[in-house]
């Protein structure tokens, strides 16, 4: 469980984490006074990446945003996104071979990344071979990174799992997972939500998926695919009601959100008004304001 300070006012707690976002898609400095904490670039610009996190904690007062990222796509030679107008220039690596592979890795590594994105897209191009996917887990767990995976694609979840993906950035939504695979997702993987991109039939497919996987021990993390479409730069309502909707409750949201560490000076603080550890709801969450910092002495 999160750490939090009961205070007459509420809970006080660090800022939230999106798990999935793309800063070069959105105006990434209305994050400033937005209750999110951390935010996780899952697709962009290495070098624009790395610039933007460099600058994060010098460009603004405490409290910061922590920015984390992937850097660029990993893809295979003609696979999504290369094709899309959307994607910023520098963001796609296509990875024809073992050597391209270990050049990109080191590449993000350098860079400053924390994970590294593969793409599985298997309905819209080419996707990886199982070996050459395998290769460049091997090559990111050398250096200590876990992979992620845009899994998208009748069979691609769990092709994704199998070959080492520690965690998917979008709850799978292709398809309805039997029991079976449910279970072995929980036990080897960690989903990323991303639910509010979705509507129809997918969404229901989505949120059917993550309430069986949540239900089986799987670890759900908060995160919104910002920037896809028009979402909110900040906490997004839509994403919090769907993970209610998925059998999330307020305890397993906030597992989900991933505060920072309150005692930590350089963390963003948030006010829970009203809340204790068992009911806390993080849509009324608000960043702690100088008036109760007073209160609170």
């Amino acid at each position: 469980m999160p750490a939090f300070r009961q205070v007459p006012g509420g809970l006080v707690c660090g800022g939230f984490t999106d798990h999935h976002v793309h800063l070069q898609l959105v105006d990434a400095a209305a994050l400033a006074t937005s209750v999110l904490g951390t935010v996780v670039d899952l697709g962009g610009n290495p070098a624009v990446l790395a610039d933007l996190a460099g600058r994060a904690p010098a460009a603004q007062a405490r409290p910061r945003i922590d920015i984390e990222f992937a850097g660029a796509f990993l893809t295979a030679p003609g696979g999504y996104p290369s094709d899309r107008a959307w994607a910023p220039a520098g963001s796609v690596r296509e990875i024809p071979d073992a050597d391209a592979a270990a050049s990109a890795v080191s590449e993000m590594r350098a860079a400053g990344a924390s994970v590294i994105k593969v793409v599985a897209h298997s309905t819209a191009g080419p996707v990886l071979s199982d070996a050459l996917f395998a290769t460049v887990v091997d090559i990111a767990a050398s250096y200590g990174l876990p992979v992620v995976a845009h899994a998208e694609g009748a069979g691609e979840a769990q092709r994704a799992a199998r070959l080492g993906a520690r965690m998917l950035a979008h709850a799978p939504f292709s398809e309805s997972l039997t029991e079976s695979e449910i279970a072995q997702q929980a036990a080897s993987v960690e989903w990323i939500s991303t639910l509010a991109i979705h509507d129809g039939d997918t969404y229901r497919i989505a949120v059917d998926n993550v309430r069986r996987f949540h239900a089986a021990g799987g670890v759900v993390r908060y995160g919104t695919d910002m920037g896809n479409g028009p979402t909110p730069v900040g906490l997004n309502p839509r994403e919090i009601a769907a993970l209610r909707e998925a059998g999330l409750d307020d305890a397993a949201l906030l597992r989900a959100l991933a505060p920072q560490d309150p005692a930590d000076p350089a963390s963003r603080l948030l006010l829970l008004p009203g809340a204790t550890a068992e009911s806390a709801d993080p849509l009324l969450a608000r960043p702690l304001a100088p008036e109760d910092l007073e209160a609170l002495r």
